[in-house]
């Protein structure tokens, strides 16, 4: 296939298009270079991908010096005009968005900027694959979706109505909007539900970043809601292989929906609604002592109170995906641990 990843100087997007590209598909990479975090670590992805900065320029069309079967676009997913232009030239058989602007705690100061990427560009992602035919489109939702809800595990049948962040009403939304041009235009839309996603290549703002960094530099790491936290934190390659079955699969109408009793992951369009975790939460305490162990060094620790629009727990109920996709992940937390580690420690010198 020929398929178009936004985000691929990304975390996410960058793993996702080397997997794909390593396996014979035709990979259009797009990605707006922006200053969220670290830009040397987003250009020092691309040069994995044989994009050199050197040769990158707005909406100009880089060929990989790697794989024959890449290109790249730096274009801001609000540029309309430019967007189009590229879905019209290059013409996917699948897209895969998962640009956005991250950050849930970010997202407390910077609202605009999730509005102009998240909303309006998605838009601009649904209406070019409306325009150019595409019918097949996956993108990047969040666990952040569940806000205030308290029932664990987590499930894509749960109601999620109540964000406590602008980051997790931004990923709802297009939840919805996915949902209206299934049905109205009958593309497949699929909306995959990210649980703290870590490993090599990862960003600088994450936790793992943030405690490996500091604790090799003997610095304090903030532990936020007095270490009470659990995550799901799920592996990069596991991830990536869920992405994949997704991109392979298209969404399909659920004959059994019921409007009488309507089921919030699934519809009579094409449209599905998956969790990509890695069904086994531990606490964020758990997950210092994995990275001290791995580094063979303790941390320096200070408790904080919990942080606006942050969810003490998150917990994936991943059996929709694997019922239908045969997902598993496979990562244990020390494995993907010391796996990013033995990166940090090269890509760093340190």
């Amino acid at each position: 296939m020929k398929i178009l990843i936004t985000g691929t100087a990304g975390f996410i997007g960058f793993n996702l298009a080397r997997a794909l590209l390593s396996r014979g598909d035709y990979v259009i990479g797009v990605d707006c270079i922006n200053d969220y975090y670290d830009i040397e670590l987003k250009y020092a992805r691309l040069k994995e991908l044989g994009i050199e900065r050197k040769n990158i320029g707005y909406g100009k069309r880089i060929q990989s010096d790697i794989y024959l079967e890449h290109a790249f676009y730096q274009v801001k997913l609000e540029d309309k005009e430019t967007l189009f232009e590229i879905f019209e030239k290059e013409k996917p058989d699948a897209v895969c968005n998962l640009a956005a602007q991250a950050g849930v705690r970010y997202s407390l100061t910077n609202p605009h900027a999730y509005i102009e990427s998240n909303i309006v560009g998605f838009v601009n992602i649904l209406e070019a694959c409306r325009a150019s035919g595409v019918k097949n489109l996956s993108y990047a939702s969040s666990s952040s979706v569940y806000g205030l809800n308290e029932t664990m595990p987590f499930s894509v049948h749960h109601n999620v109505d109540h964000p406590i962040s602008l980051y997790a009403a931004s990923k709802k939304s297009n939840e919805l909007m996915a949902h209206t041009y299934s049905k109205l235009f009958d593309i497949a839309t699929t909306g995959l539900r990210f649980f703290t996603v870590y490993g090599p290549w990862g960003r600088p703002d994450m936790a793992l970043f943030i405690f490996t960094k500091a604790i090799l530099e003997d610095r304090p790491i903030d532990i936020y809601n007095f270490g009470e936290m659990r995550r799901d934190f799920t592996y990069i390659d596991d991830i990536v292989d869920g992405i994949i079955r997704v991109i392979d699969n298209p969404a399909k109408s659920n004959s059994e929906w019921s409007g009488m009793n309507p089921d919030p992951s699934s519809s009579i369009a094409p449209y599905r609604i998956y969790n990509i975790g890695n069904n086994s939460p531990i606490s964020l305490m758990e997950f210092i002592e994995a990275i001290e162990a791995s580094l063979g060094k303790k941390a320096i620790k200070n408790l904080m109170p919990i942080q606006p629009g942050d969810v003490p727990a998150t917990y994936a109920d991943v059996g929709d995906l694997a019922d239908k996709l045969g997902y598993k992940p496979k990562t244990s937390v020390a494995e993907g641990i010391s796996n990013f580690i033995s990166w940090y420690r090269e890509f760093y010198r340190v």
